[in-house]
């Protein structure tokens, strides 16, 4: 018997309320986050200006010691340059650019020289597309006017800021959705795993809990036992461990294309651990009723965050 999942007569008002507590964040809170965020965005646009010398030093070599400056790259051309466009352009290593955008480092497989030609060809297309309505400074060479500067800097950081809306506001989401649980499970006498301390599922001990936790699962075929990440993972006193996933969504568009990832994260765990972990949802949002049955379907119970007290059943 779960706490959502088999009670359908229950969704409409659940969802009702989800969407009214999202909006409500989302007007009082967001605006204020992403402006935050804006401003920190625009001094790393600056401290990128300045490192390559206003974007008269753009090279392979500087690109390579700063990774973490090619989005920023990305939004200073006319027109701002997608990943994959960029990929198409310059004709380069798909893995190269998406390891440098995703995890703002280089892959540590790859030769010095061909990292060099790859990451030339980066340049090359960055240099050629640079908008310079936004540098004038690079039209004529002159000296930078810092009030330009700043200008530039403000306007890239737009860009940066509109083209990763959707993952700021997750990200902020997210942030907020595990406050609340931490505070939750504290008061109920539980104790977060220091991030330092390496741990397995198994020998976590009772009374404790940790955020991105790696669970090792089973895979079907030869390759053995993999880590997959899991948002929340506790270990209850007197009952099995929980696994939770922490989803919010400012549209239903979205959630239903992403519902196959945590279907394929339920049978993962099921099959390594039967029925001795329990696996759940922590929404806040716009979740049909489309979404919930999928979900239902699989097995998968969830708790919705205007009703976090129901993580009741699952950790006392």
């Amino acid at each position: 018997m779960g706490i959502n999942l088999d009670k359908p007569h229950k969704w409409k008002q659940d969802i009702k309320k989800s969407i009214d507590m999202y909006n409500d964040w989302f007007m009082n809170f967001a605006p204020e986050f992403f402006r935050n965020t804006r401003l920190k965005t625009t001094e790393d646009v600056l401290n990128t200006l300045e490192k390559t010398n206003y974007y008269r030093n753009i090279t392979s070599h500087l690109l390579a010691n700063n990774p973490e400056i090619l989005a920023t790259l990305r939004m200073s051309t006319c027109p701002p340059i997608a990943v994959d466009r960029l990929i198409g352009l310059a004709g380069v290593n798909i893995n190269l650019v998406k390891q440098i955008e995703n995890n703002k480092r280089l892959p540590a497989r790859m030769s010095k020289s061909d990292l060099n030609e790859e990451l030339s060809k980066v340049c090359t297309i960055i240099l050629k597309l640079l908008d310079k309505d936004i540098f004038p400074w690079l039209t004529n060479s002159r000296e930078v006017d810092m009030l330009e500067a700043n200008r530039a800097s403000t306007i890239i950081a737009d860009r940066l800021c509109g083209s990763f809306a959707n993952p700021i506001i997750r990200n902020a989401q997210e942030k907020r959705q595990l406050s609340l649980i931490k505070t939750w499970l504290e008061k109920k006498g539980y104790k977060q795993l220091k991030e330092n301390e390496k741990r397995t599922i198994d020998s976590l001990d009772a009374g404790t809990y940790a955020f991105h936790f790696n669970v090792q699962v089973k895979m079907d075929n030869s390759i053995g036992y993999v880590n997959i990440p899991v948002d929340v993972v506790i270990k209850p006193f007197n009952k099995k461990p929980v696994l939770i996933e922490a989803k919010s969504a400012g549209d239903f568009a979205n959630v239903n294309k992403r519902r196959k990832e945590e279907a394929q994260k339920m049978s993962q765990l099921r099959n390594t651990y039967n029925d001795n972990i329990s696996f759940i949802l922590f929404l806040c949002g716009y979740f049909d009723s489309g979404y919930l049955g999928y979900e239902a379907a699989e097995g998968i119970d969830w708790i919705w965050e205007h009703s976090i007290d129901n993580l009741k059943y699952y950790t006392i």
